[in-house]
């Protein structure tokens, strides 16, 4: 079904703001670009603490039981997540190193600190990872001065992860999109990493897919880009796709967020600005340079949607 005017307006309009979003994430970036340690703790300090009470991850998808509403769910993962409820692991961020030889003969490394797993709710001992619709993504990125992954981002934490788990796809249905497939699918994740004997910190992969920037979305404004779930021989079961639209989220969907700050042979720079330069965008990026990842639409004063 065809959209209407208005409607294609809206959508442009929110995509328009995640635009200028990004840009202000690139700006306010370069505010820790004085760091000297790749991937320390000052990278994460926009995460609040989590509040004494919170509830675990168990507690929290009792919450989330019966919800008919996926925007009232949305809105309560979000409350969570704003409020610092987020396990402690997941702050201190893991390097990821991309390198290529130079047409000088020098080797060129870009260090990209990335979370070392999926967003989730709830304390180190009970977490929920936790998918989300793109907007809730972003809002969560945008709060947190942080950003999302490149496929090709993708790719190489998963290479260079310690722990790689399987990939769990459970039944295809309309219940793909409930709370029960949500929780029975953390479940089955849970279960594989006590079995491994995997450490929460250790960057981990195979997991979920991962919700990305590319450019195919500037050409496609109401949907929302997922790519990964990668098998044992690194090859992942979900190619790049932007078929469901941006309010779509799934079991199977994970963000890992990643900081806007990279380290280029040890110095600190904007990975907006690295992902927009030709130079460099070829080492974290499979589609050459990503133009809107600095606001590729240019500045646009509406940003209530966010």
């Amino acid at each position: 079904m065809s959209r209407s005017p208005n409607a294609r307006l809206q959508v442009k309009v929110k995509w328009l703001a995640a635009a200028v979003i990004l840009l202000c994430i690139a700006a306010c970036g370069r505010s820790k670009l004085a760091s000297n340690a790749p991937c320390d703790n000052s990278l994460t300090r926009e995460i609040p603490a989590r509040p004494n009470g919170a509830p675990d991850g168990k507690q929290f998808g009792r919450q989330l039981e019966g919800l008919s509403d996926d925007d009232e769910r949305e809105l309560l993962i979000r409350g969570e997540l704003l409020t610092g409820n987020i396990p402690d692991f997941l702050r201190r961020f893991v390097p990821v190193r991309f390198s290529a030889a130079q047409p000088d003969g020098h080797v060129a490394q870009i260090v990209v600190c990335a979370a070392p797993d999926y967003l989730a709710i709830g304390s180190n001992r009970d977490f929920l990872l936790m998918p989300m619709r793109l907007e809730t993504a972003l809002a969560m990125a945008i709060r947190f001065d942080l950003t999302l992954p490149t496929p090709k981002m993708v790719d190489g934490i998963y290479a260079q992860a310690a722990v790689h788990l399987a990939p769990r796809p459970l039944p295809a249905a309309d219940a793909m999109r409930s709370t029960e497939y949500y929780r029975h699918h953390s479940d089955l994740i849970r279960a594989q990493r006590l079995a491994l004997g995997a450490v929460p910190g250790d960057l981990t992969a195979g997991d979920k897919k991962d919700l990305v920037l590319t450019n195919r979305l500037w050409g496609n404004l109401d949907r929302v880009a997922i790519y990964g779930w990668h098998l044992s021989d690194n090859s992942p079961i979900q190619p790049l796709s932007t078929v469901h639209g941006w309010r779509y989220a799934d079991y199977s969907h994970g963000v890992r967020l990643v900081s806007n700050v990279a380290y280029v042979n040890g110095v600190a720079r904007s990975i907006f600005e690295l992902l927009e330069d030709p130079s460099w965008a070829a080492l974290l990026s499979d589609e050459g340079p990503l133009p809107g990842a600095a606001g590729l639409f240019g500045a646009h004063p509406s940003t209530s949607v966010w």
